[in-house]
């Protein structure tokens, strides 16, 4: 039995880094028999490719992988969040702008939600911003209807369990009345299925509108419903340590701010110092 450690990275691996699936979506499809190396159908992710091995996936050759990328999207109202719906529905990858190459999205948004949703074409970059671990800051306006006071929300800032699911505590701010509407801001760490408006509700509030705003330092600012806009290499560089592709310098050092220069001292050393006068007898 040899203890050679096999060449190459494990297929999923590949396939997530070359942005056609997640890792663990990626092994389904070869699970499913989706997957061919080398003209050769697999069933089982226990492989480790090279850059010499051909892939395909449905039949379609899989190209080499590109450096990490990331994307902004203004997720409009009505898409789902999904390669394919078994109810027919228009997904966000249906609605994407031509020119994008196959990309997969950093969580979710629901069909009612709309806002900022972060479409990467790296399998490795998807994990690690989907990540609890990571600690950002995911923040929406939220809508609700009724008239809330700023105390009302005070379970949802300890953190509360419904139906025995914990969720963590969230950042909860009342923004101003509209009607008979109110807007908030809230602040989450983690992203569960529909854990805002599972969070109002248990609270007696319903959420008839959720836009989020921002997923870390990326922000949704002026980007209009369906626009899709990339983040610079630098930035990426910068926030998560994704390697700049050739052709980008490194980032120079700030240069240090000098210190004061002393002043030089005088022939023959430095000046005595005149002695302190002692201090008046009182008398």
């Amino acid at each position: 039995m040899s203890d050679e450690t096999p060449k190459g990275d494990r297929i999923a691996k590949v396939l997530a880094r070359a942005g056609v699936a997640s890792r663990r979506e990626a092994e389904r499809m070869i699970e499913a028999g989706r997957v061919t190396v080398n003209g050769k159908r697999i069933t089982s992710p226990a492989l480790n490719v090279t850059a010499e091995d051909a892939l395909s996936v449905d039949g379609k050759p899989v190209g080499a992988p590109d450096r990490a990328r990331l994307w902004l999207y203004h997720k409009p109202l009505g898409l789902v969040t999904s390669n394919a719906d078994e109810k027919g529905r228009k997904t966000v990858f249906d609605a994407l702008p031509e020119g994008l190459p196959r990309v997969m999205s950093v969580g979710r948004l629901d069909i009612n939600s709309e806002g900022l949703l972060l479409l990467t074409n790296d399998g490795g970059l998807k994990r690690k911003l989907e990540l609890p671990s990571t600690g950002w800051l995911r923040k929406y306006r939220v809508r609700v209807k009724g008239a809330p006071k700023t105390e009302d929300f005070a379970p949802l800032r300890k953190g509360v369990t419904i139906e025995g699911e914990r969720f963590q505590p969230m950042e909860v701010v009342l923004d101003r009345q509209q009607g008979a509407n109110a807007w908030l801001t809230v602040g989450l760490r983690e992203g569960k299925n529909r854990e805002i408006r599972r969070a109002m509700g248990e609270i007696g509030l319903d959420v008839n509108r959720l836009i989020r705003v921002s997923y870390g330092p990326f922000r949704l600012n002026d980007l209009k419903p369906g626009e899709v806009e990339e983040i610079k290499p630098r930035v990426l560089s910068d926030q998560l340590g994704v390697p700049l592709p050739e052709g980008h310098a490194q980032a120079k050092p700030k240069p240090k701010r000098p210190g004061l220069r002393k002043a030089p001292a005088k022939p023959g050393g430095a000046t005595p110092r005149r002695p302190r006068p002692a201090p008046r007898r009182k008398g």
